[in-house]
């Protein structure tokens, strides 16, 4: 068990030691290296988030919370109205950076409100006061993820075959993890499971990540591409997928890592569970159906040259690459939050789930 915690306890992301910067845990690098960064300014947090150094939604949230906190600490600020300002383009800039996942503009929006909850205070109890903030944003999703981990496991049992897709494990979140959090906390507790991991094209989260977390924690983990996902469902050897997720709609349709709207197909053609993990946090209330949501659209050299030694494709060739789709809420069987298992018809058990944001 000693493996499994130092995998679910690793520090992804954390406020420096100085509280005026921001260490993440290069998710780029994994798995043949360890990296920790050291972000500082605006600039550097913005392309940390941007090229997946951190990633996660609630990895993500949680890195804008001690980034803002951190630019606070650094603040020359001459009054408290420039303060309040700067900080709030900060936070602009930020969440323009992953516009798809909501937890990085509810972070953000939430440390930014303590700014005009309290207007009379000065800039150094403003500083204090926000610090405070982001580490309860991360203390909270600690809890999230644990509580999470407990409501999924109840769903399944000893020996169960399990297919997720893109990485919702500790290292996009905090502890646990959401997608993997059943996993890794009936691991720990004796139970044996199976999971195959989706590679997750094009940016292979789930090779890099996801295997590599499973594998450490001494999981039954066996990597596939993205389109054998089809015949290990015929074959009988999936009891359940879990996935995590970037936005859930008003209606239940959920975002998430490209290609997970096709394994919730395949789920369905072949009568096999199909289940949505994260907390309420990523519930948009003010969002009310998949068309709704934007779709981010990263660079094509992520298909044509990533991870190659040479060029896949000719340079010429044009590419769509969508980092995000959208699962229709007639093919989720539930939605698995920190507060329980939300069950169809959505748009009338998730308002009893989400958490109002300020």
């Amino acid at each position: 068990m000693s493996v499994l915690r130092e995998v679910t306890h690793i520090d992804n992301v954390r406020l420096g030691d100085d509280r005026a910067s921001v260490v993440i845990l290069d998710q780029t690098q994994l798995p043949n290296r360890t990296v920790y960064v050291t972000l500082r300014t605006a600039e550097e947090l913005y392309q940390a988030i941007l090229t997946l150094q951190v990633r996660g939604a609630p990895a993500i949230g949680i890195c804008a919370a001690y980034g803002l906190a951190a630019l606070a600490r650094q603040s020359t600020a001459g009054s408290r109205a420039e303060f309040d300002r700067v900080l709030k383009a900060q936070s602009d800039y930020l969440v323009s950076s992953r516009p798809t996942a909501v937890n990085l503009s509810w972070a953000a929006r939430r440390i930014c409100a303590l700014l005009d909850a309290h207007p009379d205070w000065p800039v150094d109890r403003m500083q204090d006061a926000l610090e405070q903030e982001a580490r309860a944003i991360h203390q909270e999703d600690i809890d999230m993820c644990r509580a999470i981990s407990e409501h999924g496991l109840s769903l399944l049992r000893e020996g169960d075959g399990i297919l997720t897709h893109c990485n919702a494990g500790p290292l996009a979140t905090s502890r646990y993890g959401t997608a993997l959090g059943p996993i890794l906390l009936g691991t720990e507790r004796g139970m044996r499971f199976r999971v195959f991991a989706d590679e997750t094209r094009p940016l292979l989260q789930g090779a890099r990540l996801t295997a590599y977390e499973l594998q450490k924690a001494g999981v039954d983990v066996t990597l596939i591409c993205d389109n054998m996902a089809s015949i290990v469902m015929k074959n009988g050897w999936i009891n359940a997928c879990f996935v995590g997720c970037d936005r859930v709609a008003a209606n239940g349709d959920t975002a998430n890592k490209i290609g997970t709207s096709g394994v919730a197909i395949l789920a369905k053609y072949y009568g096999i569970p199909f289940y949505v993990l994260g907390p309420t946090s990523t519930i948009d209330g003010n969002c009310p159906t998949g068309a709704d949501i934007r779709i981010e659209e990263r660079d094509p050299e992520e298909i044509k040259t990533k991870f190659y030694a040479e060029p896949m494709a000719l340079p010429e060739v044009t590419c769509y690459n969508p980092a995000f789709d959208v699962t229709d809420h007639s093919l989720i069987t539930a939605i698995i939050t920190e507060k329980g298992i939300c069950r169809p018809p959505y748009s009338e058990t998730l308002p009893t789930f989400f958490r109002e944001r300020k």
